[in-house]
């Protein structure tokens, strides 16, 4: 068996879904369903189980032996989130008490970390997991802080030769938009929040600029499609032999523009952009330039297959914002 934790979740689902088209009845899905429909997310995947993440624990004593690896998505991941003691017992504790139990009983373990470990930038978006380099970074929120404290943990644990699972793999995940996000909330991707008046011809709403290097609409992000995460991860999970701290990015930074240009494109309409100001309280944590630096993943999976923003937006919105079942 293989347990996603966040399996309900926007990338969980789509890792989940990736999994169990090639191990059908072998994927264990562990999170919170709640009473909307985040419960769609998964309702098209052949699964052995869904298990809430209170009853993880119990599951892995009765289990465990059956267990290959568990993929642990579940986290906090509002960057807005004002409960710090919740971030540190979801997103810290959580993470160290999985990576133990897996190094313990020899399974493999691949984790959630974020690009948000990066803080403003200015020290750069390398994935290099030495512990002078995860020194050097100066996360802006309280999310970011629980994903690098962590990072930072197994970073001192290798440079100290200590006990790790047979594989393990960290992955710094930037800007990721595509199908199953529909639960989020403020938390979609922009392109989800534009496609209905995109759709119409209307105007979209962007923020402007408050930093004079960069135009209004010009910010930069590193904007990831998520089928091609979930594509990755299955990769990794071919190649047991691949452990490490990697970036999960395109490599190539776009702006905020050029992804309303992409959504405007793929529902056949001329782009068209209203720019507002951004609210003062975001202003002295807005990034402004993110891009992941890809070759140790790329190297790590024999080369890049990751698509440009036009392709991964035309697909999002041809073959899932404009069909009646936008699920994976």
């Amino acid at each position: 068996m293989i347990i996603v934790t966040g399996g309900a979740g926007f990338i969980g689902s789509n890792i989940v879904a990736d999994l169990a088209a090639k191990h059908p009845g072998e994927i264990v899905v562990c999170d919170w369903m709640g009473t909307g429909d985040k419960w769609r997310n998964i309702a098209k995947s052949e699964l052995e189980d869904v298990i809430r993440p209170d009853g993880l624990w119990d599951f892995l004593s009765h289990y465990g032996n059956d267990v290959e690896a568990i993929i642990h998505m579940g986290a906090i991941s509002a960057t807005t989130e004002q409960d710090v003691d919740l971030i540190v017992r979801q997103n810290i504790r959580t993470t160290i008490n999985l990576w133990t139990w897996c190094t313990a009983h020899g399974k493999r373990f691949i984790y959630a970390s974020s690009a948000a470990t990066y803080g403003d930038g200015s020290a750069g978006f390398d994935d290099d997991m030495s512990p002078e380099a995860q020194a050097k970074l100066q996360p802006l929120n309280a999310y970011g802080w629980s994903k690098h404290m962590v990072d930072r943990r197994i970073a001192r644990t290798i440079t100290k030769n200590g006990k790790t699972p047979p594989q393990w793999v960290g992955l710094k995940f930037f800007n990721v938009y595509g199908p199953n996000e529909y639960h989020k909330d403020d938390m979609r991707s922009v392109i989800h929040k534009i496609f209905p008046t995109a759709a119409k011809g209307e105007a979209v709403t962007l923020f402007k600029s408050h930093n004079p290097e960069y135009s209004d609409g010009g910010q930069l992000r590193d904007f990831v499609y998520v089928k091609d995460c979930s594509a990755a991860i299955s990769k990794l999970m071919e190649r047991p032999e691949v452990s490490g701290l990697f970036n999960m990015g395109t490599g190539k930074a776009r702006s905020f523009e050029d992804l309303a240009k992409a959504t405007f494109a793929a529902v056949g309409q001329t782009t068209n952009i209203n720019y507002v100001d951004m609210p003062e309280t975001i202003r002295d944590k807005y990034q402004y330039f993110t891009e992941a630096k890809m070759t140790r993943l790329e190297e790590a999976l024999g080369g890049s297959t990751f698509r440009s923003l036009e392709e991964g937006v035309a697909d999002y919105v041809q073959n899932h914002l404009m069909e009646e079942d936008p699920y994976i």
